[in-house]
């Protein structure tokens, strides 16, 4: 993902993958005619070649394409690049201008360096599984798997600070980036929480724990959620709901008293909505101007017109299958914006181009790299 991101902004990206096997995503979620949806998104505008690192003559390879790159990313596990001679010492002195992403389930230091992990373990171990689900019921498993995303988004905006440096110095450096700590980073006060006043967040069930909110379902059976986390939400909520009293209520009037009762207002707010259809519902919040939004399943978002006006689905062009719906490009810049050429490629789609093009190989010598299985 982290490389995707590049990709749709313009850098040329270059992805190795196993000869005859290739990425695990290939073969994960749904597919069709042997092209796996998942992989088509997140391989998207990639040039995908094929390369067998265990080789000798594959190692010598990512040396000579080290020497043309800017950019190495890797998420073996700590060590395994060493015992390659690809490690980040080794890289560094072929091209001292290099920066290098590393990404692991649990960094490259620490006693757990070595632990296998999926995104499901980084949730876990970061803190956000805990608070997922509701308070008298086990941990929800968080979908979709979304520390994979966010460390390939902290991990690129790493490597587009270690550019500016290099830029401005001349130095290259590597990037330590772990599944747990970006699913670490984003628990809010929790840590602030604990550590000043020990106190353990929990979870929160359909609502946040702090302030009026979660999901409500109204009289035809749709879904709505809103949030109040300001006074003077709160404020407009309890006019909505019929009580323009309640925030002087002393159980209400401060931040700090408000989580304590706020299981009344949700009582009210659940009431509310329960008798009142989704339309009628969503003008009322409209006309206090109280965040809101339909809770949209994948069908509400193909069919919802802002996501169309904003080019947020994007017909992406496939060489098997034609055109992939997929998700648009984030973010939107107002003078380079990015943008999807095609689709993540069949295995090895451009281990030739790559090979003749940026190092100048012959056709004979690929096809003995072929012969010999490095490609």
């Amino acid at each position: 993902f982290c490389g995707t991101l590049m990709a749709e902004f313009g850098a040329e990206v270059i992805k190795t993958e196993i000869p005859g096997k290739g990425d695990d995503l290939r073969r994960l979620g749904p597919s069709e005619d042997g092209t796996s949806y998942w992989f088509a998104v997140d391989n998207r505008n990639k040039k995908l070649m094929t390369l067998d690192l265990h080789t000798t003559r594959g190692q010598d390879i990512v040396r000579r394409l080290v020497t043309r790159c800017d950019v190495v990313l890797e998420n073996f596990r700590p060590g395994v690049l060493e015992r390659w001679g690809l490690g980040w010492e080794d890289l560094h002195a072929i091209n001292p201008r290099l920066v290098m992403a590393r990404i692991t389930a649990f960094g490259q230091t620490g006693p757990l360096r070595q632990g296998p992990g999926y995104a499901a373990i980084g949730s876990a171990f970061g803190g956000t599984w805990y608070l997922n689900g509701h308070a008298d019921r086990p941990p929800a498993r968080p979908t979709p798997v979304y520390p994979d995303y966010m460390t390939g988004l902290f991990t690129a905006f790493g490597v587009m600070a270690a550019l500016r440096h290099r830029d401005a110095t001349g130095e290259g450096q590597w990037i330590d980036a772990a599944l747990y700590e970006s699913a670490f980073r984003v628990l809010e006060y929790t840590t602030t929480f604990y550590g000043r006043r020990g106190t353990v967040r929990e979870r929160g069930g359909l609502q946040h724990a702090g302030w009026p909110g979660g999901a409500f379902q109204t009289q035809d059976g749709h879904w709505i959620v809103f949030t109040a986390p300001a006074q003077h939400l709160f404020e407009r909520l309890c006019i909505m709901l019929g009580q323009p009293d309640l925030p002087k209520d002393p159980r209400f009037a401060s931040a700090d008293e408000r989580p304590k009762n706020i299981a009344f207002v949700l009582e009210l707010a659940t009431a509310w909505f329960a008798a009142r259809p989704f339309d009628k519902a969503i003008e009322a919040l409209k006309t206090h101007d109280i965040p809101h939004s339909p809770i949209m399943s994948i069908a509400d978002i193909f069919a919802d017109p802002h996501y169309r006006e904003r080019n947020m689905i994007l017909d992406v062009p496939d060489e098997g299958l034609g055109t992939l719906p997929q998700p648009g490009v984030v973010p939107k810049l107002s003078l380079t914006p990015g943008r999807v050429d095609h689709a993540g490629a069949a295995l090895g789609r451009h281990t030739d181009e790559v090979l003749s093009g940026l190092l100048g190989l012959s056709p004979a010598e690929i096809a003995a790299l072929r012969a010999e299985g490095v490609v």
